[in-house]
C-alpha cells in the first residue's frame, strides 16, 4: 500500500488541478477572451452535435441550403433574368428552340453534344423561367444524390458523406447551383454508389455525364481498369454513347460531334489553371512579357509570360503521358489483387487473419477492388485538373463527387481528401466571385488565395499517387517503409466497401452469409453502422 501512496496522491493532485476552476473573472465578468472562445467553440461543438443526431437533420440542412439559394436569386429570376453561366446557356436554348440553331448540329461547340439536355430542357416554359426550372432540376438532382449517401434514406444519422457533400455543395454553391457540373457531378456520386450493384444503371449514368463534360470519362477509365464488373459498364456506355451519336447524326452534326476537343485544344494558359501559377505571379511582380488578358472569343482571362510556349502547346501532351503512367499503375495494382483474390493469398496490409471463416477472403478482396476504384477514380481526375491549362472554380466539382463516394465507402481511408478538397472549395469561392476582380487586377492577396488554393490541388495530387503506389506494392506482397509521407495501406476488415463497388456477380448468398458471420465476429470498433445494418 505504502508504495502505491505516491502515485495515488500525484495522480489526485493531477484530477484537482484539472478539475480546480480557471483564472478569476475578469472586469465583464467572464474568464478571458481565450477562455470564452474555447467554451464557444465547446457549446458550438455540443449543438451540432445534438443537431447531426436528429434523423431529419440532414433533409432540414438540405432545405435549409437550396430554400437559401432560391430566395438569394428571386430578386433576378422575377425580372426574368439569370446569374452565372445561365444566360450564356439560355442564349443558346432560345437559339435552337426559337431560331432552329441548335449547337453540334449547326455549329461547333465547346461542350459536348450530351449537354443540350440540361442546356435546352430548362427553357421548355420560356426564357423568363429559364433559371427557376434550372434550379429545379438541380435541387432534384442534388437530392437523389444525398439520398443515395444515406443509404436511400435510411441512415441518415451516421452519414458523414452526405453531410460532406452538403459541405461542399453550399462551399462551391456559386458554381454547384449555376453551371453544368450541377447535373455531372451528382451523376457521378449515383454512378459510383450504384456500381456494385446496379453496374448498368451506372455505366449509363458515367457515360451520360461525360457527355455533358468530358471530366467523368477519367473515372470510367477507374473503373474498366480495377472493377470486375468493367464489362457491364462498358457496355451501358457503348448504348449510351450510340444514342448521342445517333442523335447528332439525324441532325446533321456529325462532323462537329467532336468539336469539343479541338475547341478546348487551341485555348492559352487560363488565369486559375494550376499550371498558370508561375506566370501568374511573374505578372504580379512585374515581369517584362507576363500580363493578364482577355479571351474576348470565350469571355475567359488569360495569362502569358516568358516560357509559356511549352505550358501552352504540350501541357496537353503532358497530361497523357502522365494519364497514361497512372493508369498503368493502377492496372499493376488491380492485376495484384485479383492475382491475390485468386490464389487466396493475404496480400501485405490486407489484415486477414489467421482463422478467417470461408468467404470473408473474397469479401475483403472485393473491399480493396473497391477502395482502388475510388483511388484510382481520384487520381486519374486530380490529374485532369493538375495537368490542364485551362482551370475554372468549378473544377473542383469533378473531384468532389469521387470523395464523397470515398466516405461513403471507408471515412477513414479518404479523411486527408475530403480536408483538401473542403479546403479547396472554400478558397475557391473566395476567388471567385468573391476576389476574381481583384485577381484580374494582379491584386497580391487575391493571387496569394489562388495560389493557395492550387498548392492543396497539388497536394493531393501527390498524395494519390504515392496511395496508389502503395496499393501497387502491397498488392504484390510488398510495402513501402513507413515515413512522414507514406501511410501504411489500410486493411478492409469487414465487408462494408463491397456495398459500394464490388461486382455484383460475386455477391451469392453464401458469400453474404459467411461475411455477416464475419462481421457479427469481428471487434466492434471495425463494423461500420451500414455493414452491421445489412448483415442483419
Amino acid at each position: 500500500m505504502s508504495s502505491r501512496t505516491p502515485w495515488t496522491t500525484a495522480s489526485s493532485s493531477r484530477r484537482a488541478r484539472r478539475t480546480a476552476p480557471g483564472p478569476g473573472p475578469g472586469p465583464d465578468g467572464g474568464g478571458g477572451p481565450v477562455a470564452r472562445l474555447h467554451d464557444g467553440v465547446r457549446h458550438l461543438r455540443r449543438v451540432r452535435g445534438l443537431f447531426r443526431r436528429q434523423p431529419r437533420a440532414i433533409w432540414w440542412t438540405f432545405a435549409a441550403l437550396h430554400a437559401a439559394v432560391f430566395v438569394a436569386l428571386t430578386p433576378l429570376m422575377l425580372r426574368g433574368g439569370a446569374e452565372g453561366d445561365l444566360p450564356l446557356y439560355r442564349t443558346w436554348a432560345t437559339g435552337a428552340l426559337s431560331e432552329g440553331r441548335w449547337p453540334v448540329m449547326d455549329f461547333a461547340w465547346v461542350y459536348p453534344a450530351g449537354a443540350l439536355l440540361p442546356v435546352v430542357l430548362p427553357n421548355v416554359l420560356g426564357e423568363s423561367l429559364y433559371q427557376l426550372v434550372w434550379l429545379l432540376l438541380v435541387t432534384a438532382a442534388n437530392a437523389a444524390s444525398l439520398w443515395l449517401l444515406t443509404d436511400r434514406g435510411r441512415r441518415t444519422v451516421d452519414a458523414p458523406a452526405a453531410w460532406w457533400w452538403l459541405l461542399v455543395l453550399f462551399l462551391l454553391s456559386p458554381v454547384a447551383f449555376l453551371r453544368l457540373e450541377a447535373f455531372s457531378a451528382p451523376a457521378v456520386v449515383a454512378a459510383l454508389l450504384l456500381l456494385g450493384t446496379r453496374p448498368r444503371v451506372a455505366g449509363a449514368l458515367l457515360a451520360a455525364a461525360t457527355w455533358v463534360k468530358v471530366w467523368p470519362a477519367a473515372v470510367i477509365a477507374a473503373v474498366v481498369v480495377a472493377s470486375r464488373g468493367r464489362a457491364t459498364v462498358v457496355r451501358a456506355c457503348l448504348w449510351v454513347t450510340l444514342v448521342v451519336v445517333a442523335v447528332v447524326a439525324v441532325g446533321g452534326g456529325l462532323s462537329s460531334v467532336d468539336s469539343f476537343v479541338t475547341m478546348q485544344s487551341d485555348r492559352a494558359l487560363q488565369l486559375e489553371a494550376p499550371l498558370a501559377t508561375p506566370w501568374l505571379w511573374m505578372a504580379m511582380l512585374g515581369v517584362p512579357g507576363a500580363s493578364v488578358y482577355e479571351n474576348v472569343g470565350l469571355a475567359t482571362r488569360e495569362v502569358m509570360g516568358p516560357g509559356d510556349t511549352w505550358a501552352v502547346h504540350g501541357s496537353t501532351q503532358a497530361m497523357g503521358v502522365v494519364m497514361v503512367l497512372l493508369v498503368g499503375l493502377l492496372a499493376v495494382a488491380a492485376a495484384g489483387r485479383a492475382r491475390a483474390g485468386r490464389t487466396g493469398a493475404a496480400p501485405a496490409g490486407a489484415g486477414r487473419t489467421r482463422a478467417a471463416p470461408a468467404g470473408v477472403d473474397g469479401t475483403a478482396h472485393a473491399g480493396h477492388e473497391s477502395r482502388l476504384v475510388l483511388l484510382g477514380a481520384l487520381t486519374l481526375t486530380i490529374t485532369l485538373i493538375v495537368f490542364n491549362k485551362v482551370g475554372s472554380p468549378q473544377y473542383v466539382l469533378w473531384i468532389a463527387p469521387v470523395v464523397a463516394a470515398g466516405l461513403w465507402a471507408d471515412a477513414a481511408a479518404f479523411r486527408a481528401p475530403a480536408r483538401l478538397v473542403a479546403w479547396a472549395a472554400g478558397l475557391t469561392t473566395l476567388v471567385f466571385p468573391v476576389l476574381y476582380l481583384p485577381l484580374i487586377d494582379l491584386n497580391p492577396v487575391a493571387v496569394a488565395v489562388l495560389g493557395a488554393r492550387n498548392v492543396l490541388l497539388v497536394v493531393l495530387f501527390c498524395w494519390c499517387v504515392l496511395r496508389l503506389v502503395e496499393e501497387a506494392l502491397a498488392a504484390w506482397g510488398r510495402e513501402l517503409p513507413p515515413r512522414w509521407w507514406s501511410r501504411r495501406v489500410r486493411s478492409v476488415r469487414v465487408p462494408v466497401p463491397v456495398a459500394v463497388l464490388a461486382d455484383a456477380t460475386a455477391a451469392s448468398s453464401a458469400t453474404a452469409a459467411s461475411s455477416a458471420t464475419a462481421a457479427s465476429s469481428a471487434p466492434s470498433s471495425a463494423v461500420h453502422s451500414r455493414g452491421a445494418r445489412r448483415s442483419s
